[in-house]
């Protein structure tokens, strides 16, 4: 087994991987105020930002849910790694050669502890190498299927399209030859086992174009393969790699890592159905087009797409102007016939979960953004997605589609069939605006529609209902956090002191935040915090680490930031678990202080001014509780107690203080 990681290696990996860099591939983040960046929480359903990321101090909390931390720690959550392998993939990530305590290392020969990294480069190794098959004689058919779509060379480049051979095992030699193991090959998903008692190892991809499934960082994680031959109808027309450690279908999205910016961008994405559809589609300049892996759009999908839109609430999200709808949108293209509208009506469950406009684009004769692409050119793509359709109203006139709404029972039908739709229509609004559709569409008069829909929300046939009252409700509810929410000005005077010396220790040691005691502090979490700062060398342990920093070769600014960032982690790594997650919370809070206009910080001399202020104000309430207690045992002293003088120059002493402070500030 390898060794623990050295100490020095994991804080240079902390250090230089940007933590806004690494957040920002998953959450769409905007600026937060001074010194912060705010964005939809990854981890809970949220429709309002909390989610927060100090990039200074290389810290993320979650207002929200309570989750927070540093880059290592996000890394771990969001892809579900033990630390050890959170620390190698940003290691890798950024460039730091890591070594091992006992002269460790890690394992080669299993699966663990760097499992991620390994399958990472088993997957990496395998797409380089199913992109040099493809250009051999025995890929002539893949070629073929390629060019009769209109891609060429240059295309199956771009999206790294590659040709599996026929053969059982030549992929399994060539990565037994980098050193992979069997256990390694099949844990990876592009190997299986079979024989008796699964003693063969074989390729699991034979005779298949080859598609890597890259996740939101670029990495590949897995493939989708289509077969070339019709021979053996029993062999799936596509494959893709089975559930592993780094792979997950309902996780990923085909085309992501190139549309991800776009989608951020322009607050659009388009969903398509296929490899084939995404390459269409940015071929066509639609560079926001993704697909699904083998699997129908889900809520972890949903997830996927809100954090990359920064799908926030927004009173008129979905209000077209021009043609783009505010707030953004998500754009389905489904086959017009039976298994589309299923697909339809399987994207309408997930809608309720958009605060963007969805709309679903078909081609009248049924194309698909492949074939639409080969008949009618480049342009064609574009032109489809104008002629998009809302969503609402594409599922309420499928449920009509096959119904003879002549007859009278055609019409009945059809109003029970769509009346659930529109109940489940969040919006009030627009449920209104359809049920009235719905009785001319019908030809019935607007009562009975009315009455069929309202029957609907009271059965709950329609899903989660209005807007607000999804699962993130719940989720911030009863959210665990660090911090007890502050209800008095007394513990918001104490909170906002904790703010200040853990995201400016350098500035509260020089306005006397360690002369502060900690019966200043009446909350027992603000009190344990405290008391963690002290275990750390109080805020006036800094400077000495900057000096130090700068002997090293820092500037200025830089050993400032790398001082406070390991002043931090001391903080919080001599704190239990509850009131280092508060520590966290405090570092990241915002602080009330405006930056000039033009500037992205404010006045030094503003936030000096803050900082004594604030501490000043919490020294005088911690001395005032002193006092209190001091005054009422001097009352019940006699001046024959031998402590009577005592403590009558311990008041003196304090009253003293009050008034430098006062002073002072």
């Amino acid at each position: 087994m390898a060794g623990l990681i050295k100490r020095e290696d994991i804080d240079a990996v902390r250090e230089r991987a940007r933590i806004e860099d690494v957040v920002g591939e998953h959450v769409t983040l905007k600026s937060g105020g001074v010194g912060s960046l705010k964005g939809l929480c990854p981890f809970h359903d949220e429709r309002t930002p909390s989610f927060n990321v100090r990039p200074q101090l290389g810290l993320w909390h979650c207002f929200g849910c309570g989750e927070g931390g540093d880059v290592i720690s996000f890394v771990q959550k969001i892809n579900h790694l033990p630390f050890t392998e959170a620390v190698e993939y940003l290691a890798g990530r950024v460039g730091v050669q890591l070594r091992y305590e006992e002269g460790g290392g890690p394992v080669t020969h299993g699966v663990e502890p760097g499992t991620r990294q390994r399958l990472l480069e088993a997957n990496r190794l395998a797409e380089a190498w199913f992109r040099e098959q493809l250009a051999t004689p025995a890929a002539q058919a893949g070629r073929g299927f390629l060019g009769g779509r209109a891609f060429g060379p240059e295309e199956a480049a771009r999206f790294g399209v590659g040709y599996a051979p026929a053969g059982w095992d030549a992929l399994a030699n060539m990565l037994r030859s980098r050193g992979f193991t069997e256990h390694e090959l099949v844990a990876s998903g592009l190997c299986g086992r079979g024989g008796a008692g699964g003693s063969r190892v074989y390729d699991r991809f034979r005779d298949r174009l080859m598609w890597p499934i890259r996740d939101v960082t670029g990495a590949t994680v897995g493939f989708g393969g289509r077969r070339l031959s019709d021979e053996d109808a029993t062999v799936p027309k596509y494959l893709n790699t089975p559930e592993t450690a780094i792979y997950h279908k309902s996780q990923v999205l085909y085309g992501l890592d190139l549309a991800k910016r776009d989608i951020a961008r322009d607050h659009r994405i388009v969903v398509v159905e296929g490899y084939t559809d995404v390459m269409a589609a940015h071929l066509s300049g639609v560079t926001n087009a993704v697909a699904t892996c083998g699997t129908a759009f889900g809520a972890d999908h949903v997830r996927i797409v809100r954090r990359l839109l920064g799908d926030s609430a927004d009173p008129s999200a979905g209000v077209i102007a021009g043609n783009r709808a505010r707030g953004g949108e998500v754009v389905f293209t489904f086959d017009g016939d039976a298994a589309g509208r299923k697909a339809a009506l399987r994207a309408y469950g997930e809608d309720q979960h958009f605060a963007a406009q969805t709309f679903v684009a078909v081609d009248p004769h049924g194309y698909d953004p492949c074939d639409l692409r080969l008949a009618e050119g480049n342009d064609a793509i574009p032109r489809l997605l104008e002629r998009r359709v809302p969503l609402f109203e594409f599922v309420i006139r499928a449920c009509l589609a096959d119904l003879d709404l002549d007859t009278a029972e055609g019409r009945v039908h059809g109003l029970r069939s769509a009346a659930p739709v529109i109940a489940g229509i969040r919006d009030r609004a627009l449920r209104r605006e359809y049920t009235r559709r719905l009785a001319g569409w019908l030809g019935m008069p607007d009562s009975e529609a009315v009455g069929a829909v309202r029957a609907a929300e009271r059965r709950g046939a329609g899903g989660p209902g209005p807007a607000g009252a999804g699962p993130e409700a719940a989720a911030t509810g009863s959210a665990p956090s660090g911090l007890p929410p502050v209800s008095d000005p007394v513990t918001r005077l104490e909170r906002q002191a904790l703010e200040v010396i853990v995201q400016m220790p350098v500035v509260a040691a020089r306005v006397g935040a360690d002369d502060i005691s900690p019966v200043a502090f009446s909350a027992p979490v603000h009190r344990a915090v405290f008391e963690a700062i002290e275990a750390a060398g109080g805020a006036g342990e800094v400077p000495g680490l900057i000096s130090r920093a700068e002997a090293s070769g820092l500037a200025r600014d830089a050993a400032v930031n790398r001082a406070t960032v390991h002043w931090i982690e001391q903080v919080r790594a001599g704190a239990i678990g509850p009131v280092s997650a508060a520590v966290t919370e405090l570092a990241v809070a915002p602080l009330p202080l405006a930056p000039p206009r033009g500037t992205g910080e404010p006045d030094p001399y503003v936030v000096e001014r803050y900082a004594r202020g604030v501490l000043s104000a919490l020294a005088r309430t911690g001395i005032n509780r002193q006092l209190a207690e001091l005054r009422a045992r001097h009352r019940r002293m006699s001046a024959d107690d031998k402590d009577y003088r005592e403590v009558f120059e311990q008041i003196v002493g304090l009253e003293n203080r009050r008034m430098q402070i006062a002073q002072q500030s």
